[in-house]
């Protein structure tokens, strides 16, 4: 597979930055995602009357920071070529925390969406990092190293519900907020004093004009952008459906909710366990190889997801995927990495965190659709299909790679 940086090419200090931006990018996804449990109460105290709108206030407001963070990724990535990618996870954590303690503050429903609105344009901590950490280490080892970041973003939407369900009931919802100010302002501090980026690696190598035009193989590169947006895709499609299918398999109206957290958190345990170990396989039989094998495994195993008759079969099942599609994130990063000139990793970087954050918009709403119209069973045929189709595109786009080489 054609590459267009040196394989030995690396920054000095690489793996003491993959630590700080693996803590940075674990407190940064603690804090945003410790909402959740309790949005809906929240939107509930802010004047928003009527369990509809209540749910629909939520989705939006959580939506929100996705929608915006989507659109400025591209940006951030470019700057980052062009002034340095230390500044902007500065700028990142600095806006996040500063805004996710204002959120505590707010007095209306439009004062809160407007700040989600806003920390998903300051915000994209995680994604930098993964920006950082694929333009400095080494080849050899990139898909390791964004391997294991991504299990620290994974491990931070985890355990993020978790604190959030415990939290507010003792010390309340707005200060919960702020308490989620601070630790991304830890991270902030990390950040600014232990983070180290040489000038050569700063940017100054074009600023990342002319992103597309340099890239040697753009078939490859747009290949990746859509796996990512398919990965997000099936991943978020079973979000608005996962309570209401749950509810078919158990007799006990109380255990509903319980069941699906542990669905939701199994595929996210899974990724967690597999990440690091499926990006040093990568490293050593080729990211392509583990990109197809995993988007085949995991449609596989969505299809069986649609006819279970148990909750713990389903949690099962959610496992099993996470634990098949853990690497697939870092491999879609390296090859990214490996294909694309030192001047503008950053800015194509961002594109693939855009399509990333599509997929997140886009399957809540497939699935919620298809559940709706047709049935909750067929969103997981639906998306094992899918997920299928996509390895047959990816095989067909590495073969064809090969015979050209």
């Amino acid at each position: 597979m054609s590459t267009v940086s040196k394989p030995d090419e690396h920054e000095p200090d690489w793996q003491r930055n993959l630590i700080v931006c693996f803590f940075g990018s674990f407190t940064t996804l603690v804090a945003m995602t410790l909402m959740l449990p309790f949005l809906p109460l929240y939107v509930q105290q802010l004047g928003v009357e009527g369990q509809a709108n209540i749910a629909q206030w939520s989705g939006i407001a959580y939506g929100a920071t996705f929608l915006s963070a989507g659109l400025v990724a591209p940006l951030w990535g470019r700057m980052g070529d062009r002034y340095g990618r230390k500044l902007m996870l500065v700028r990142a954590s600095l806006g996040m925390a500063v805004t996710m303690a204002l959120m505590g503050c707010a007095t209306t429903i439009w004062q809160l969406v407007g700040l989600r609105l806003i920390v998903g344009l300051a915000g994209g901590y995680s994604s930098g990092a993964t920006i950082m950490v694929a333009a400095q280490a080494p080849r050899s080892r990139s898909a390791w190293a964004l391997g294991l970041l991504a299990s620290g973003v994974m491990a931070g939407n985890l355990v993020g519900p978790l604190i959030g369900g415990f939290l507010p009931p003792l010390i309340g919802i707005r200060m919960t907020f702020l308490g989620a100010g601070c630790l991304i302002f830890m991270a902030f501090l990390a950040t600014l004093l232990l983070i180290r980026e040489t000038p050569s690696r700063s940017g100054a190598r074009g600023g990342g004009r002319s992103s597309w035009s340099v890239i040697p193989d753009k078939r490859l590169v747009f290949a990746m952008l859509g796996t990512g947006a398919l990965l997000m895709i099936a991943n978020m499609s079973i979000e608005p459906i996962i309570t209401l299918y749950i509810r078919t398999l158990t007799d006990d109206p109380a255990h509903v909710t319980y069941i699906a957290g542990l669905v939701m958190s199994a595929a996210a345990l899974g990724s967690i366990l597999s990440a690091s170990s499926l990006g040093r396989l990568a490293d050593r039989v080729g990211h392509g190889v583990v990109i197809v094998g995993a988007l085949a495994v995991a449609g596989l195993l969505l299809v069986p997801q649609a006819f279970v008759t148990a909750g713990w079969q389903l949690i099962g099942f959610r496992f099993l995927m996470g634990l098949s599609l853990g690497g697939l994130l870092p491999c879609i990063s390296a090859l990214i990495r490996h294909n694309v000139p030192d001047q503008s990793v950053g800015a194509v970087m961002g594109y693939a965190i855009s399509a990333q954050y599509a997929g997140q918009v886009v399957g809540p709403l497939i699935g919620g659709f298809i559940g709706g119209r047709i049935g909750m069973c067929s969103v997981f045929v639906g998306t094992g299909l899918l997920l299928l189709f996509g390895a047959l595109c990816n095989g067909w786009i590495m073969y064809r790679m090969k015979q050209k080489r």
